[in-house]
């Protein structure tokens, strides 16, 4: 059932990989499925292990903010929050969120691979070479900003907690916690690989490094609006810790952009033109070699006498 499109199909696909509208929905569903599947495995391998998945997680929120030993105060004075469980099913669901979580951060560069998979067939056979790059760089892209995320969660969390007001004690639920953090990981990690959408669009030969540089105003505001409203607290610290790294590398793919158009214009001169552009045309006139005499043919077949045959007086058959 998951075989892929492309190979049900090998004898009647062409040598530059295109196929029909069906073959790509069918090669899209069996990409997904193989997501969706690596997924689910790794999220009931880690739902074995879920108790020391959420000790992890709540290790560096209880040293930030959490009260300990009956102390009611963080070391800067202010509020410390006790983390609880409510409800009888909490514990259940907690359990459940984390190892999707995991799920979806571990198999990473099995999803990452499969999208990179399904659109290689529009690179050159000498570009789809990439490929174990894509997954090589995404994979670690996406754990980068998972990371980030994870240690910028204290300082976030110490910075709400101030607004405490005075003579109140902060009750954090383990659950909206984990759903924070959740949402802090997938943001990250998915904001982390703008830029290796922006060069595999540049690979594929949709957008090129001069379009892309002369967005580059328009793409810091959008990351920083993105940042904004993608970080759950909204706070300024969290919004720049994010906002920031991308920006720093979507200079970079704007570099390797510039790289690899370069590369293709140095090995075809004609990859810039438009569709709807000529290329420069050598109109130098070329010497004419000599004429060579190239017998007149018979007006009608079966004619002689020089291709003139006269009938009853005329020369043709009239």
């Amino acid at each position: 059932m998951l075989k892929s499109a492309r190979k049900q199909g090998k004898a009647d696909k062409d040598a530059e990989g295109r196929m029909p509208l069906v073959e790509h929905l069918r090669e899209l569903r069996n990409r997904l499925l193989k997501s969706v599947l690596a997924i689910l495995v790794i999220t009931i391998i880690s739902a074995f292990f879920y108790r020391d998945i959420i000790n992890f997680l709540l290790k560096p929120m209880l040293d930030s903010v959490g009260c300990r030993d009956g102390v009611v105060t963080q070391r800067n004075g202010h509020p410390c929050a006790d983390m609880t469980v409510n409800g009888l099913i909490s514990a259940f669901t907690i359990a459940l969120k984390v190892s999707l979580t995991a799920g979806v951060v571990l198999s990473a560069p099995v999803w990452l691979y499969q999208l990179w998979a399904f659109a290689a067939p529009g690179l050159h056979s000498h570009e789809k070479k990439y490929a174990r790059s894509f997954v090589a760089v995404g994979a670690p892209l996406f754990a980068a900003g998972a990371v980030l995320a994870y240690k910028i969660l204290p300082q976030t969390a110490t910075i709400m907690l101030e607004f405490t007001p005075d003579h109140a004690r902060n009750l954090l639920p383990v659950d909206d916690y984990l759903d924070l953090v959740t949402r802090m990981v997938i943001v990250f990690g998915l904001a982390f690989e703008l830029p290796l959408l922006l060069i595999l669009l540049n690979f594929t030969g949709v957008l090129t490094g001069k379009r892309l540089g002369g967005w580059w105003r328009g793409m810091v505001l959008g990351i920083t609006v993105f940042a904004a409203f993608a970080t759950p607290t909204g706070d300024p610290p969290t919004m720049l810790a994010l906002a920031l790294p991308i920006v720093a590398l979507y200079f970079l793919a704007l570099g390797i952009c510039l790289l690899n158009d370069r590369r293709r214009r140095r090995n075809d001169p004609d990859a810039g033109l438009s569709d709807d552009e000529a290329s420069e045309l050598d109109l130098t006139p070329a010497p004419i070699g000599a004429l060579e005499s190239v017998p007149a043919p018979a007006a009608l077949p079966g004619q002689a006498d020089g291709g003139r045959q006269r009938i009853n007086g005329y020369d043709d058959a009239t």
